[in-house]
């Protein structure tokens, strides 16, 4: 039998904060998700200015990256690297911005941005697994 670790509350919390914080210290209005292991939203925040449709973006960047135990941008790769049919997919979206949090070599869930730039969507996800990667 195998053991992992989970995210609890205090966790999605500290997610939450450290990727608030770094969007607003640049200035970007975002929706910030974080589910767990199997994709289901924990917690959530739009920014004030955010686009209604960037929380909807966000929860599902979270919840690909969690299902698929990797960074959503693999999938946007694929993408525009000609596997087009990745698009068809279920359950996932081929947007970069989902970043999974991993533990002990296991997926314990994932934070998925929207808002400004893929690349700074994933800047903003980073800064929230690297809270509780780092304990």
């Amino acid at each position: 039998m195998k053991t992992k670790s989970v995210l609890t509350q205090t966790e999605v919390t500290q997610i939450l904060a450290a990727a608030r914080t770094e969007a607003q210290n640049n200035g970007w209005a975002v929706s910030i998700a974080v589910t767990d292991d199997g994709g289901h939203l924990l917690g959530f925040e739009r920014l004030d200015g955010c686009a209604p449709i960037g929380g909807y973006i966000a929860i599902e960047k979270a919840r690909t990256s969690a299902l698929g135990r990797r960074e959503s941008k693999g999938y946007e790769e694929m993408v525009n690297g000609g596997r087009t049919a990745f698009v068809t997919a279920p359950l996932l979206t081929s947007l970069e911005g989902g970043v999974p949090v991993i533990i002990d070599g296991q997926t314990i869930g994932a934070v998925g941005v929207s808002g400004v730039k893929a690349d700074q969507d994933a800047q903003v996800a980073k800064a929230g697994v690297a809270v509780v990667s780092a304990q």
